[in-house]
């Protein structure tokens, strides 16, 4: 009998799309993102994708001084791959995102693969009660808003990664953003194994239809061939299904409150664990097994947890 693939899940932790208002699960102080961090590895996540938020007021944050001490927690705490954003969000500069990326060199780091609309304003018809100022104004002013991730932009964040021997999760909301990648590939600046995180479901971006998926799918083989790796974002209530579609297509699988707060219709998720054991569960009953966090450094030919600054 031929052995079981093997699909790495990661749990992206907490980011700037959920507010602190909408859910009480959703973590904040370094402590807090740190832990859901390490109970997502221990629920079977290989790679733990971080952003950080200011513990003031829970607006995102790439201050490095917010990144540290979830770090040095993570480090001393689980051998997962912890992935570091340099997408942080779209109300910041590219400068700032890049910050901590750039000084704490991990393993593995996000990329966003093209400029886009990113319309989170629709969640206003949803969440009316805010905590703080911040949270109304950013979802507002998302009418207005382009997600800047120029050529310039992602040929920069290139360069310091491939300085520091860090490799990227490709994040692609759109076609265009996997011929995008394709470009940077050819270029020899984007180096395989890709690791192409197909993200499904943000207004601006592609749409969470299956049919969606399968074109991701299609353009990706078209345009990179067997030197990637594909992964499954499915925004909101679209997480698990298109996870599962995903999974059954050959691809791995991301979770987590940054991309999600449900665990089922009308259920907050208490936890990023919750959503690692639910996605786990159907990927055993599918017969796959879950990469460990060593499988998935082999696959995605990582430089190793002792080779990070932090």
């Amino acid at each position: 009998m031929a052995a079981s693939r093997k699909v790495i899940i990661t749990s992206a932790v907490t980011g700037a799309i959920h507010t602190p208002s909408m859910s009480q699960y959703l973590p904040v102080s370094p402590d807090e993102i740190a832990d859901a961090a390490i109970g997502a590895a221990e629920a079977g996540a290989a790679i733990v994708h971080m952003h950080a938020r200011d513990p003031r007021d829970g607006r995102p944050s790439q201050d490095p001084e917010h990144f540290a001490p979830i770090l040095d927690k993570l480090k001393r705490n689980t051998d997962a791959v912890i992935n570091i954003t340099t997408g942080g969000s779209p109300h910041m500069t590219v400068e700032e995102r890049m910050q901590p990326a750039a000084l704490f060199k991990p393993e593995l780091a996000s990329l966003n693969m093209g400029s886009m609309n990113f319309g989170l304003y629709p969640m206003l018809d949803r969440f009316t009660e805010f905590g703080h100022a911040w949270e109304r104004e950013g979802l507002e002013k998302s009418r207005d808003l382009v997600f800047k991730n120029t050529f310039q932009d992602i040929e920069t964040i290139l360069g310091i990664g491939n300085e520091n021997g860090t490799r990227f999760e490709f994040e692609c909301y759109d076609i265009s953003h996997l011929n995008n990648l394709a470009h940077f590939h050819a270029r020899g600046l984007a180096q395989g194994p890709l690791f192409v995180q197909s993200v499904f479901g943000l207004l601006g971006g592609i749409g969470a239809h299956p049919e969606d998926l399968m074109h991701m799918r299609r353009t990706a083989d078209r345009l990179l061939g067997d030197d990637y790796e594909w992964s499954i974002l499915g925004a909101g209530k679209n997480q698990m299904p298109l996870a599962t579609i995903g999974a059954a297509m050959g691809s791995h699988v991301r979770v987590g409150l940054e991309d999600s707060l449900w665990i089922g219709p009308g259920q907050l998720a208490t936890s990023n664990a919750q959503q690692v054991t639910r996605i786990r569960t159907i990927l055993e009953a599918l017969n796959f097994e879950v990469a460990t966090p060593d499988e998935a450094r082999d696959m995605l030919q990582l430089k190793g947890r002792d080779k990070v600054g932090f």
